[in-house]
This record gives structure tokens, sequence and C-alpha cells, in this order.
């Protein structure tokens, strides 16, 4: 069963749908997920792009080597599953799980306000980077930045250069030298 939804503003992109495996239908899932599987813990998905998504279900899914590949409710042939290629998948923000105080979202970090520990404001976070060793934070500096920095990249360790995250008041404080 699908069904049309248009309202993107609160659905949160777990990853892609990529190409189709075999002729009947399946198509290899590309999860962003922490744990890969962790994305069929979902249900049902919202696919689809620039803020048009459609509700579909998983109906069987599996590991083939290193990938995961699903089959989704009412796909059966190879041609219909590759008009789905590069689809996002999405849910409701609603189904995520709740973290604890000193974990976030990705999407919950973008858009607040840097400052260091001497209140120099230093931009505001545009995305997040994952490393190998930990997460980064690409923070857009300001047009008027005193160091002539367009952007800064600060390790997302709390015990070491995040202070303190401070969701309501759109701030994060960080522990890191305003020129470098």
């Amino acid at each position: 069963m699908q069904k049309e939804q248009t309202q993107a503003n609160e659905n949160v992109v777990i990853g892609t749908i990529g190409a189709v495996y075999g002729i009947k239908g399946w198509v290899r899932i590309n999860a962003y997920t922490e744990n890969q599987e962790g994305i069929f813990d979902y249900s049902p998905w919202l696919i689809g792009h620039n803020g048009q998504w459609r509700e579909i279900e998983v109906s069987q899914w599996r590991w083939h080597n290193k990938d995961l590949v699903a089959r989704l409710a009412d796909i059966q042939d190879r041609e219909v599953a590759q008009q789905l290629t590069g689809l996002e998948i999405a849910v409701p923000a609603e189904q995520l799980p709740e973290l604890a105080d000193d974990e976030f979202y990705w999407r919950d970090l973008v858009g607040l306000r840097v400052v260091n520990k001497e209140n120099y404001d230093m931009g505001t976070v545009n995305h997040l980077l994952p490393t190998v060793a930990n997460d980064v934070l690409v923070v857009t500096a300001n047009s008027n930045d005193g160091f002539g920095k367009r952007e800064r990249l600060i390790p997302f360790i709390q015990s070491q250069y995040i202070v303190s995250v401070d969701k309501e008041a759109g701030r994060i404080t960080v522990d890191w030298p305003a020129d470098f």
C-alpha cells in the first residue's frame, strides 16, 4: 500500500535506494543509520525527493555480500524498481528514538551558533563530517570574522572540545581558539 505525502518539514532522511538487484524488483539499500540493519526497524518508509514523499512498506530484506537488498511492497519487476533508484528513504522525526541528554542527532546541531569559551562568535554549524576518529563540525564563519576565516572545522569530542550544547538557546560552546 502506498500513500502520497507532501509535507517534508519533519521527515528525516535515513538512507537512499541504490541500484536494482536481480530481476524480481529487489533494490540495494544505502543506510545512513548507525547500524546499517537499523534502517529496517522503521516502518513504513517514505520514499521520494524534493519534499514529495510516498509511503511504502518493505516486504523482505537481506544481506547480499556486504550490501543490504530489499524488496518493497508491490514492486515485483526490475523496470519498476529501476524507477526508484536514487530516491531518498525518510521517516517522520517522531519515529526516531529518544536520545540521552549528552547525545544529539546531526540535524539538531545544524544551524546552531558556535561560540568559544572567550565568547567569540565563530559562526554557525553548516553540516557535520564523519571521520574515522570522530565527527567534525563544519562551521561557516561570520562574514565579518575578525580572523578572516570562511570556515572552521571543529572536532565534535564532548569531553575535549565541546563544552556544552544548548539546543533551546541555539548555541554550542567550544574550547577552540578563534584564530584556528
